[in-house]
Formats: C-alpha cells, structure tokens, sequence
C-alpha cells in the first residue's frame, strides 16, 4: 500500500508558479511557490493573508525548473542535517528545507521525498526511490543513521563527503579542459586565418607576376584545401566524439581500454590515477567510518573510483576481503595502488582504525591532484603561447614575405 501511494506521489507533476498579490498591510507582494495544481497556491497564500491578485504557471517539473547537480544534493544533506541536530521531526524538516532551497527542481525533489515518506516510507527508502539523483552511498548512510539513531551525524558526514568529491572532480576537469580548450582556440584561429584571410592576399599575389617563396606556397595550398573541405573536417571530429561517446556507452570492453589508456596519458594519467585513489579512500573511509561492513563499503566504493580499471580492482578486492584476505594485501595483490596507500591502509588496519588512515591516505591524493594540476597549468602556459605564437606568426610571416621581397626589389 505504502508503495502505491509513493508511486502515486512520484507522478504527481509540480510547477512553478509566479504570483503577485497585496500583503496583510495593503502593500504590493509577489513570489514564487513549487506546487500541483493552482489551488494549492491559492490555498498557501490564503494562510499566510495574501489577497491574490494574479497566479501564473512558469514550467513544469522538467522545464524551466533547473537541473539538479551534486552541489544542490550537498546542500540539500547539509540543511537536513542542521533540521534535525535541532530536534525538527522528518517530515517537519523536509518542508522547511523546500520551502527555503532556491532551485524549484530541487524544492520539488525534496517534497517528493517528503511526500514518499508521509505514506510510510524510511528517508533510505525515499531516497532510493531517486537512483539518478541519490547514490549509494548517500542511501546507506542515511540507512546506518536511522538505525544508530545519528541521522543527523550521517548526513553531516554525506555532505563533506560529497563537498570533497565535487572539489577533486572540479581540479580533474581544469586538468582536462584547459588545454583541449587552448588548442580548440589556436586550431579555431588558425582556420579563421587560413579560410578568410589567406586568400585576401592570394589575389593580391596574383598581380605581382614573380614566383612567390615557398612558405609562401605551402600556406597557400592549405588554405585551398582548407577552404575545400573544413567542413569534412567538422563532420569528421562531430563523428568521433559521437563514435567514441556511443562506444564508451555500449561497450565494457572499448570503455575499459579507454580508461587505461587515459591512465597513460602523460601528467594527466597520473593525475587520473591519484583522483581515482583518493575517491577510493574516500568513499570507503566515509561508509566504514559510518558502520558499514566492509565488503559492502567496498562495494560502494567501486561505484564512485572514476574509472573501469580501478572499479575492476576494486571489485577484485572486494572479492579477497570476503573470502579472509586483509584489505592491505588484497589491495597490494591488485597491483593497481601506489605502494604509499598500501602500507599506510596496512598500518591502519594493524592499529585499529581503518577509516582515520583512509581520510589521511584521501587527503594526501588530493593534496597530489592538486599541485599536479598547477605545475600542468603552470607548464602549459609557456608551451601554449610558443604554440600559438608559432601557427600564428608562422602564418603572417609567411603572408608577408613576398611583400618584403617585392619592396627589396623596388629598393
């Protein structure tokens, strides 16, 4: 019963609505309610002795409403958290954190939730109820909570685990974009050049009647064939990304091998390598930490590693620790993890406290991650600009060189 009624509550369809109105001392007011149908707004703002004077729908639950992102879900775990440390019942604190999120997709979230677990459900069990937007970890510890009677402790953990992750993902990302987004510009620059003002000075070329240097030549010839097929090339690179996107999508096997190879890239790999070390021990440090048995932590934690390699070693791991292996030994079996995490989660098993070794060894990656990701940057800046300065000045030079011989001969 309790079940159909949370389904029922799962389709209910809210929206935004923007109403204006006069206040209790006749003064203009207006705002914004998250709600089913218009009455219920009419309803809210008759309580609170607003005369209504205009109600209009914005959007519904997947238009106009945001997208939900990992730091609306911190936000949300942090706000909930503080509700209960206060002594607010559930239920009482769903409807204040709602009503105080500003995110209306996220506000409609958390009064499905509330709406789940009005008709019977645990907080664990709503929460499981939205997979796409609640993980695991998120829905065991809050589990461990309810049963430890710390619910509040749970999701004050869940929440700095999530601010920590979401910082480690964002220095992985600047390692990545930053210079595919430099080399996007000088390849965009360097076409702009070569399509549109290239040929200007072809035709000037034309009239002079000598033979033009080779640079020269060779620039020229780029650019016709620039000019002919750079849509080619468009499609071409539209193709791969969509190839390799859909492979990566479809195939376990072509996923994998593209992580590894990930992991080889030089500087970036390494900086692959140790974000996926410090999840590691994050995520495992987090659950363990909070009372989860181990194999089942392990379990957790090779859902959040980043990637197939580590998530396959992981999952090896996983399978010594249930058949008696210590997690020292079976990490260092793997031979996937650096020799340091290994002996200090070894060092932490031997004195009895796992989880503290685990957030140390998480701290200390992430430390990593993040000055390799300034000497990348601070490596790459130099490169770039020679780069730039290079097919840039390379392609003006070579514009201006029979101009510079034509005023020579003149001299």
């Amino acid at each position: 019963m309790a079940t159909r009624s949370m389904r029922k509550a799962q389709k209910t369809k809210l929206y935004r609505w923007r109403w204006t109105g006069k206040g209790p001392s006749g003064r203009k007011v207006g705002g914004e309610i998250i709600a089913p149908k218009k009455s219920e707004v009419e309803k809210v703002l008759s309580g609170q002795n607003v005369v209504v004077k205009q109600i209009r729908r914005k959007g519904g639950f997947g238009g106009g409403m945001g997208k939900i992102k990992p730091k609306d879900i911190m936000l949300f775990a942090r706000q909930m958290a503080t509700m209960i440390r206060a002594g607010v019942p559930v239920l009482q604190a769903f409807q204040v954190v709602a009503e105080s999120l500003k995110k209306p997709a996220m506000s409609a979230m958390v009064q499905e939730l509330m709406n789940e677990v009005a008709a019977g459900a645990s907080f664990s069990e709503a929460l499981k109820q939205h997979p796409q937007h609640f993980d695991r970890l998120f829905a065991n510890l809050v589990e461990a909570g309810e049963q430890s009677g710390s619910l509040d402790t749970m999701l004050e953990r869940v929440a700095t685990y999530k601010e920590k992750i979401e910082s480690l993902k964002g220095r992985v990302k600047k390692a990545l974009w930053y210079p595919a987004a430099v080399i996007a510009v000088g390849i965009g620059v360097t076409a702009l050049l070569l399509i549109k003002v290239v040929p200007q000075f072809e035709s000037l070329f034309q009239g002079f009647g000598a033979e033009l240097p080779a640079p020269t030549r060779v620039t020229i010839a780029l650019s016709e064939f620039a000019q002919q097929y750079w849509w080619w090339g468009v499609l071409g690179l539209a193709a791969f990304i969509f190839l390799l996107r859909a492979g990566m999508k479809k195939s376990d096997a072509f996923r994998y091998r593209m992580h590894a190879l990930s992991l080889r890239i030089p500087v970036i790999g390494d900086i692959l390598d140790k974000s996926s070390v410090a999840r590691y021990s994050r995520t495992l440090a987090t659950t363990f930490g909070a009372g989860v048995p181990l194999v089942e932590a392990l379990n957790t934690a090779e859902g959040a590693a980043g990637n197939m390699v580590y998530e396959r070693a992981i999952a090896q791991i996983r399978e010594d620790v249930s058949t008696g292996q210590q997690l020292n030994f079976a990490m260092r079996l793997t031979e996937q993890f650096p020799a340091l995490a290994v002996q200090m989660v070894g060092i932490g098993e031997e004195a009895g406290s796992l989880d503290a070794m685990l957030n140390r060894v998480a701290d200390y990656y992430e430390e990593e991650v993040d000055n390799k990701v300034d000497t990348l940057t601070s490596l790459l800046e130099p490169f770039i600009i020679v780069v730039l300065g290079v097919l840039v000045g390379g392609l003006v030079i070579s514009m201006y060189l029979p101009i510079f011989e034509l005023g020579s001969v003149i001299g």
